[in-house]
């Protein structure tokens, strides 16, 4: 039990595990204090992400929302892209180009009617990242393999491009090799790494809260926004982090990660701060397992079922359903 909020120890690997089911306990705290105090970690909750949420306009059309450039795939893993691809055009972007070697085309039309398709000129690697377009937002990384060509590719597409971006999977092992490209990322780039893929890229850590101090050190050198993908993802920008609410061991499953990137990679193009678009992206994410896995258990929870559910997400939104045990009733700050 926590008098009043949370505490932070209760969403760490290390520490949660001795604190699985916690509550808190209500002492009649001042709640205007309790919102306006700020405080190094906060809950990314329901009312949060109702209130930064953006209706439609009756009279929008396509191009009101953004065209989203999802890069990545490689032979073998064309797979990451299309579950990338179909989760940023369930999240809104207006249009969604994917760009694969030429192994990746057929596969893309096939499964995803709704994406263009553009092809490198290599059948099975990415080599060299050409639009005919200008894309409101890039999401990379995805299934894209870190050969010597992908890497100078890759490069040479971070030397031009400075608009809102997205790097997942294979695009930050890159980063980690090449520690020149970290300047080269454009202010407020996303990225969205895994324990692993963390690691490497700002070096090993003795405990949890030295993870977190070595993630806002990062963070705040690059001007990154870092969605560290856990059992309670957190994302830090300028010196703080912001604790999702949402999510179950059912996502612990291939191919999750790349449905994030496409959601985050939505939001962006649709007009949201990258910040605020992390965090949505991320609590949606989570929504959307919470509500496949009653359905379908924590075992045979997929990537494509999470996107199936993000419509029921944002639908969720507006509605008043009894809370997921994961999700405080109230807006606290941990």
């Amino acid at each position: 039990m926590s008098i009043q909020a949370p505490k932070l120890v209760f969403f760490l690997p290390q520490t949660g595990i001795y604190s699985e089911d916690w509550t808190t306990l209500d002492i009649g705290m001042d709640r205007n204090y309790l919102a306006g105090t700020e405080t190094e970690y906060e809950l990314t909750t329901r009312e949060e992400v109702l209130n930064w949420y953006k209706p439609r306009d009756r009279f929008s059309h396509k191009g009101n929302y953004g065209h989203a450039l999802i890069v990545g795939g490689s032979y073998g893993k064309v797979g990451a892209v299309i579950l990338s691809s179909r989760a940023c055009l369930a999240t809104g972007s207006g249009l969604v180009t994917s760009y694969v070697p030429k192994c990746g085309y057929i596969p893309l039309q096939t499964a995803l009617a709704e994406a263009m398709v553009l092809t490198d000129s290599h059948n099975d690697i990415i080599t060299d990242i050409s639009v005919n377009f200008e894309p409101t937002v890039v999401g990379i990384g995805i299934g894209m393999g870190i050969e010597k060509e992908t890497r100078i590719g890759f490069e040479k597409f971070l030397d031009t491009y400075k608009g809102p971006l997205v790097i997942d999977a294979d695009g930050l092992n890159i980063l980690s090799k090449e520690r020149s490209l970290l300047d080269k990322l454009p202010a407020q780039t996303v990225l969205t790494p895994h324990p692993g893929e963390l690691k490497r890229l700002i070096g090993s850590w003795a405990s949890d809260f030295e993870k977190l101090e070595k993630a806002i050190e990062f963070s705040g050198k690059y001007d990154l926004v870092l969605v560290m993908k856990d059992s309670y993802t957190i994302v830090v920008y300028d010196g703080k982090g912001y604790i999702n609410s949402t999510g179950n061991p059912g996502m612990a499953t291939g191919g999750s990660g790349d449905v994030l990137t496409g959601m985050i990679t939505a939001l962006l193009a649709q007009g949201y701060e990258a910040l605020i678009a992390a965090r949505m992206a991320v609590y949606l994410h989570g929504r959307a397992g919470d509500l496949a896995s009653q359905e379908y258990g924590y075992e045979s929870l997929t990537a494509g079922t999470i996107t199936d559910y993000i419509a029921a997400a944002f639908l969720d939104l507006f509605e008043k359903p009894e809370r997921d045990s994961r999700e405080n009733n109230n807006k606290e700050e941990s």
